[in-house]
């Protein structure tokens, strides 16, 4: 069996194996990587030798990091990256280390083209012409979007809308309906393999592909949670909820909406929801800011998607990538064409 891993920015690292009961034998590191001391690559292959063959990538390199002598300095790749090749030598696809994950921080585009590019991007991990992907959004203007299943009518005071500039669009993700703002929100998307959640059903799949999100929020101090289905949560209340889809290609379109500071009596005024909500708490006054990251953290909206950045990267990593101009255009065609369409935005009056 062969495995090869070229480390984003550094070195090949290549691993020829064999599986006998279960276990796996006959180790051969490789690469043009560079080790010190040499004997460093003994240690290496003996602490891969004798694994099980369903070793997960965690601990195939926690297992090199052990067996390594203390003066070893590995130039170029790191234990990590001889786990990815081995699990790539063992057929094993369903890590989030047997990715090349990019992270992507573009410009503001419309409400309608951030929709667009979430089907885009999606559909291109599901042909195998971009890698998984990791984007963080910027809003260009005030938005209501809702979700796939909701009535129009019944979430969103149109009226209120349009007189306070609020555009109203549908996403294809179920869920409830969101009020976002320029600088209000923190917005992600992950286009992932469908390999990656493949033993898993839909409930189990949120809370696992938003673990990193949840890590990052408690190193920022937040006594972050998952609480079912769709929410990240803390002490002092819900943060922000998720929602998925599945394509046939197989990949997986899961995003994220927190709200960093976010104006409140605004969002009661265009939506519906919001009012009976406030009702049902007794609430009288909009007024304050729904701010749970802000107020939190103390930190700029920047600085927390900085930390969340890093988190992933330590944890799965990934290097910055960008939109290409072919996927831009696509987005355009379908954002005119079906997410600024009023026939989609009302096949739910």
């Amino acid at each position: 069996m062969h495995g090869e891993y070229k480390v984003q920015g550094g070195k090949l690292v290549v691993v020829d194996l064999e599986v006998s009961d279960g276990h796996i034998q006959n180790v051969l590191i490789a690469g043009d990587f560079f080790l010190e001391p040499a004997e460093a690559l003994d240690d290496i292959r003996a602490a891969v030798e004798g694994l099980p063959a369903q070793a997960s990538f965690e601990e195939i390199a926690a297992a090199v990091r052990a067996g390594l002598r203390p003066d070893a300095s590995l130039i170029g790749f790191s234990a990590e990256a001889v786990a990815v090749a081995v699990r790539r030598a063992l057929g094993g696809k369903g890590g989030w280390r047997d990715y090349d994950w990019q992270i992507i921080e573009a410009p503001a585009v419309s409400p309608a083209m951030h929709l667009a590019l979430d089907e885009v991007l999606a559909q291109e991990v599901a042909a195998g012409r971009r890698p998984p992907t990791l984007r963080f959004w910027e809003w260009e203007r005030p938005a209501i979007i809702i979700g796939a299943f909701q009535s129009l009518r019944n979430e969103v005071d149109l009226e209120a809308a349009s007189a306070r500039g609020v555009e109203t669009v549908r996403r294809v993700t179920g869920g409830g309906a969101m009020f976002v703002e320029p600088g209000s929100t923190v917005t992600y998307s992950l286009y992932a393999p469908g390999e990656l959640v493949r033993d898993m059903n839909f409930a189990d799949s949120y809370a696992f592909l938003d673990a990193w999100a949840l890590q990052a929020l408690i190193s920022l101090g937040i006594d972050a949670f998952y609480k079912p289905l769709n929410d990240i949560s803390s002490s002092k209340g819900k943060i922000g909820g998720a929602a998925q889809k599945r394509f046939s290609g197989g990949a997986v379109l899961h995003h994220v909406t927190m709200a960093y500071d976010m104006d409140a009596e605004r969002m009661v005024d265009v939506l519906r929801i919001g009012r009976e909500k406030l009702s049902d708490k007794g609430t009288t006054s909009a007024v304050k800011r729904v701010d749970p990251l802000r107020s939190q953290t103390g930190l700029p909206r920047e600085e927390v998607i900085r930390r969340m950045r890093e988190t992933f990267v330590s944890m799965h990593g990934g290097l910055p990538g960008q939109i290409t101009n072919e996927e831009y255009a696509a987005a355009e065609k379908i954002a005119r064409e079906k997410f600024s369409s009023e026939e989609w935005l009302r096949h739910i009056p």
